[in-house]
């Protein structure tokens, strides 16, 4: 109340309690601008140490939000075994397991993939050696080349059969910047390894004291959101849930059965491009990219029929997977159509990198809730 005004309240006042409702009036109003004020420093004071947070862990955010999504993707289940097992006495060892459990699906392949592709560089180095003393002589796929087999051999025949002339194609190459990009590699490499070692930890801790982060979460969105947080909340989740069995899933499924095509097709490294495929397939039609590298390798054998095969096979799964399972699997457990799903996954990998694969579809899930909530009729 402005001061004109409580001087015009106080002159209409009775003489006998003109002074003491003045005075409770003044000492009210001023607990009260003493309460904002308060009010106001502390939230200031709230969102600098958050902010300075942030700051601090900014390199290890992706992790943090990596153990947050491996966290929620395997709660369901290790509540249930949780229950099973009566988990109450293995307060760190059922934690451990499951940690372990999600860490090996991500570690066997790619050490695999690893010893196959060192296979491979040591089969290259070997080869490079050799032609750099007997030059490299055209090999029998090049004749069985639908179109251009001429063109490619006398091009091979100039360029890489003779000695002197594949080392200076090799000089040409730029190796000790090849050197410095493997290095460059090399160091990307171990700082992934950190990270990732990162978002392990956080999945130990997030399951190991779940119960309480739940019970704290919930409590903060009540006081900051009311029941609506805990609505947008649970909608994230349910996004989290249907985009890991629509993406990790659907992609891990469609990498078993182009591996297993790639096998009995007899493609090289069946298993290594079958590792590719299914990483490729967690993006919307990027599998098509591996396995028309597999198409092309059978093509260059002189397998054109094989060739065909699985390119057709590939196409076959790779409508199926994008166009009935997966719109089933994120859109379902969300109510999510097709459209926000595609464009929140494509989105959120060009926005966050493999990240956004699950960010992507969370968010637009959200969008999705908050538009539906502002365009229903309501009596």
């Amino acid at each position: 109340m402005p001061d004109h005004k409580i001087a015009d309240a106080e002159s209409r006042l009775p003489d006998h309690g003109l002074e003491g409702n003045g005075q409770s009036l003044r000492t009210f109003r001023s607990f009260r601008e003493t309460q904002r004020a308060q009010r106001i420093a502390r939230g200031l004071l709230a969102l600098f140490f958050v902010a300075m947070a942030l700051y601090t862990v900014r390199g290890f955010l992706p992790s943090l939000i990596w153990g947050g999504i491996f966290a929620i993707a395997s709660w369901p289940l290790y509540v249930r075994a949780r229950i099973r097992w009566h988990a109450a006495t293995h307060q760190l060892l059922l934690p451990a397991a499951f940690t372990l459990g999600i860490a090996l699906i991500f570690l066997v392949p790619v050490t695999l993939f690893g010893i196959e592709a060192a296979r491979d560089a040591e089969s290259v180095l070997h080869l490079l050696n050799n032609a750099r003393h007997s030059g490299l002589p055209v090999p029998p796929w090049v004749d069985h080349l639908p179109i251009g087999a001429q063109s490619m051999r006398s091009w091979w025949e100039g360029h890489l059969q003779d000695p002197d002339d594949f080392s200076a194609l090799l000089g040409s190459l730029r190796i000790g910047q090849s050197v410095k990009m493997t290095q460059q590699l090399g160091s990307q490499v171990m700082h992934r390894g950190i990270l990732f070692i990162f978002s392990i930890l956080t999945l130990f801790f997030l399951l190991k004291d779940g119960d309480s982060v739940i019970r704290q979460c919930l409590v903060v969105s009540r006081r900051a959101f009311g029941k609506r947080g805990e609505r947008i909340a649970l909608q994230i989740i349910a996004s989290i849930h249907g985009t890991v069995a629509g993406l990790v899933l659907v992609g891990m499924g469609e990498g078993l059965l182009m591996g297993v095509a790639y096998l009995i097709a007899g493609a090289p490294h069946p298993f290594l491009f079958g590792v590719v495929t299914a990483v490729a397939a967690m993006i919307p039609f990027c599998a098509v990219i591996a396995i028309g590298i597999v198409s092309i390798l059978l093509l260059v054998k002189g397998s054109a029929m094989l060739a065909i095969a699985i390119m057709l096979i590939g196409l076959a799964v790779i409508f199926l997977a994008d166009h009935l399972v997966r719109p089933a699997l994120i859109g379902g457990s969300t109510q999510l159509p097709f459209l926000w799903v595609l464009t929140g996954i494509l989105g959120g990998a060009e926005s966050w990198n493999l990240l956004g694969l699950f960010m992507g579809p969370a968010i637009m899930s959200v969008l999705h809730m908050i538009w539906r909530n502002w365009t229903r009729v309501r009596d």
